[in-house]
């Protein structure tokens, strides 16, 4: 079944008026909407102005002339100042409200080329919350002014999932989005991609609570500053990023940091504080390890949480604050309160919106480009281009994404290992030696402390300061920058790996050495201990 249009739209006080018969010479917006042949107007909804009674009369009675089949309702609009937005748009509300919409007989444009200003943004606004179901209608006049000639009618649909340039244009803001919180990493895992698709669209849509539960260095912190920025690039916070580690918070210092206190107090309170709480007004609050927190200080923050009000120590009057909470913790709050050590009710509000994220060690296919990352940031801050050996790469990467990789302190540890990694570069090509050096400092790095208590926690070679004094002597090693005590103890580590001083030399200068027309790996091996008084049979002792 054919459905009827039916238009509603105000009247055109300046470009709809005219009384002579010069009338009908001129473009008229609303009574063109009934002279296209090819459009059919079954019925106007013309709204209009008291003031404007016989304006609106004429125009129905031309209507009539043009297009006998159209029914024009005249709706008067009791509004004194169609400048006035507050107004105007409740009297446009008050009457949608009573309208009898038909949706499966008729279907509806809005007209939006007449009215004021104000009038075209309320019925734009109506129609894009669908209390106006339809189209927007927008007329305009021929290019050339001739009598009959109706101009032209575009018709504008609010669902831009129609727009096909203009969804290219969302997916690709979103995809913007997702790429930023994951600070331009092209991780691979299926699994924290997903996850991380999801945040970006909480993060943009909603101010609901938002918990983060995974371990430590698995990146809540990073994560939860990176939604911040994204939110204030989007202009939906004006405030600050309030960062607090709650494992930090002990006793009456624990209420006052984060609610703040007045003067009195308790003992040593000497001055009134405002809290971080009030600190993060319009702004987003990061509370780490929140399951450290005492429960009185869990009770404090659901009020804050859900009132938006609290008082702080010492204090008979409430204080506000409008902040977005993003909680981490490394412990399953599910078990903490059912051992009684967390709050119930403030677990179900900041558990609407729960994310795991996955340690390291769970993402083995996202170390390589999450080595590449660090990698170019170490570079920079050393100001430098670094980068592997072809050999070296593979050398790490098939240790990082192996069984013996731990990655116990997840990101922090690869963010360390990488930065030693290029600082003890030479000319800026991290070499198979120097991944073997790091492999095993990572190794003992990762040694159950049951070894450790038993004498065994120790890393081939890896002398660490001890060691280079009792080969060396204190004095020496005092006078040795740390850059050359790191990378002495890093050769003496392949030395002491090696069967021959000529497989250490090869080991080490195994990209420097093809660019040699006399090749004499053993000799630079000595010529580099000589420097520090050591020879080939001191160091295999």
């Amino acid at each position: 079944m054919r459905k009827s249009k039916v238009v509603i739209g105000f009247l055109g006080t300046q470009l709809d008026s005219g009384r002579g018969a010069g009338r009908w010479e001129k473009w008229r917006p609303t009574v063109s909407l009934v002279q296209h042949e090819d459009v059919v107007i079954a019925r106007l909804e013309l709204l209009y102005t008291p003031a404007h009674k016989d304006l609106a009369q004429l125009v129905q009675a031309d209507m009539a002339i043009a297009s006998p089949e159209t029914t024009v309702n005249l709706v008067p609009m009791p509004i004194a100042d169609p400048w006035d937005f507050g107004e105007v748009y409740a009297q446009l509300f008050d009457w949608v409200q009573t309208y009898r919409f038909d949706t499966e007989r008729e279907e509806y444009w809005t007209h939006i080329t007449t009215g004021t200003h104000v009038a075209q943004i309320c019925l734009f606004l109506l129609v894009e919350s669908r209390r106006i179901p339809g189209v927007l209608a927008q007329t305009s006049p021929p290019k050339r002014q001739q009598a009959g000639n109706p101009g032209s009618i575009a018709l504008i649909d609010l669902d831009l999932s129609r727009y096909d340039v203009i969804a290219q244009r969302f997916g690709a803001e979103q995809r913007d989005a997702v790429q930023f919180l994951k600070s331009g990493i092209a991780t691979r895992n299926a699994r924290f991609n997903t996850l991380i698709d999801e945040v970006e669209r909480v993060a943009v849509r909603s101010r609901a609570p938002i918990l983060f539960t995974g371990p430590t260095g698995a990146g809540k912190s990073h994560l939860a500053r990176r939604m911040f920025e994204l939110k204030k690039a989007r202009h939906q916070v004006k405030g600050a990023f309030v960062e607090v580690n709650c494992a930090t918070l002990r006793g009456d210092g624990a209420a006052s940091t984060l609610f703040g206190h007045k003067k009195g107090a308790f003992t040593g309170a000497a001055a009134d504080r405002p809290g971080l709480l009030r600190a993060a007004h319009e702004g987003v609050l990061f509370l780490d390890e929140i399951g450290e927190l005492g429960l009185d200080e869990q009770a404090m923050l659901l009020k804050a949480v859900e009132e938006k009000r609290f008082y702080p120590m010492g204090s008979d009057r409430e204080v506000e604050s409008d902040f977005q909470l993003v909680a981490g913790t490394n412990r399953d709050l599910r078990a903490e309160v059912a051992a009684g050590r967390f709050r119930e009710d403030l677990f179900a509000r900041i558990n609407l919106w729960s994310y795991v994220l996955p340690g390291l060690a769970q993402r083995p296919e996202d170390i390589e480009p999450n080595v590449d990352y660090l990698l170019t940031r170490a570079a920079e801050e050393l100001g430098g281009a670094v980068r592997f050996t072809r050999e070296g790469k593979a050398a790490y990467l098939r240790f990082a994404t192996g069984p013996e990789a731990l990655w116990s302190g997840n990101f922090r540890d690869l963010a360390a290992s990488v930065t030693r990694l290029a600082t003890l570069a030479d000319s800026g090509r991290i070499g198979e030696a120097l991944v073997q050096a790091e492999v095993a400092r990572l190794r003992w790095l990762w040694q159950p402390a049951s070894d450790a208590r038993n004498g065994l926690a120790t890393v081939p070679g890896e002398l660490g300061r001890a060691g280079l004094v009792e080969l060396l002597g204190d004095e020496a090693v005092a006078s040795m920058d740390l850059f050359d005590q790191l990378q002495l103890a890093a050769v003496l580590q392949v030395c002491r790996q090696s069967r021959t001083l000529s497989d250490a030399g090869r080991v080490l200068f195994q990209a420097s050495r093809t660019q040699r027309t006399v090749v004499n790996d053993a000799d630079r091996l000595r010529k580099y201990l000589a420097r520090f008084g050591l020879d080939w049979e001191r160091v295999r002792q």
